[in-house]
């Protein structure tokens, strides 16, 4: 990814095209459950995008591309926050709701509903939180490129990601399940 974003910089578009099909649809989904709204994370996929687009000619490549890839969508994510000033109030939907039309009525329910408590589960995480679980799970960074993106330090990242764990793991049990 680094070599493809340095051709990017020297004008080869196909590198270019390379990259974002290999991340468009894991930066989605990451800014779509960070942000748990499809309209703003949509804008922050462009926006994303569009720095990458302009900055390539400053591209030095410090650490993997994707984690500069996601310390882009992060700050957008942050710069949003503070344009508008209003997490807490955040309008929230529900994600989209598809099953494998292969399977049986009740596996489609099922299905359903274990995507329900996920989005659930992450709503109700603490923003922070919340940020290194995808980071972690949807961007497949590990902590030292979390904190990186994140700008915290290592320890923080690794407390956060266990008490997310934690609280999802909890929220996911299905009713009579030991923790």
């Amino acid at each position: 990814d680094t070599a493809l974003m340095l051709r990017y910089a020297e004008g080869d578009l196909a590198a270019f095209e390379t990259l974002y099909s290999r991340h468009q649809d894991a930066l989605f989904r990451y800014l779509l459950r960070l942000s748990m709204n499809r309209a703003t994370a949509e804008d922050l996929f462009q926006e994303t995008w569009s720095k990458i687009v302009r900055a390539r000619a400053q591209y030095r490549p410090t650490a993997r591309f994707n984690t500069y890839l996601y310390r882009v969508a992060h700050n957008c994510f942050i710069d949003y926050l503070r344009r508008n000033k209003r997490y807490s109030d955040y309008a929230m939907e529900a994600p989209e709701q598809s099953t494998d039309s292969k399977d049986e009525p009740e596996q489609q329910t099922e299905k359903l509903r274990a995507k329900d408590r996920l989005h659930a589960a992450l709503r109700h995480l603490p923003a922070e939180q919340r940020d290194a679980f995808l980071l972690h799970e949807e961007a497949g960074l590990r902590l030292d490129a979390i904190a990186q993106v994140t700008g915290d330090n290592r320890e923080t990242v690794k407390s956060r990601l266990r008490y997310a764990m934690k609280k999802l793991k909890a929220a996911l049990a299905e009713p009579g399940d030991p923790q």
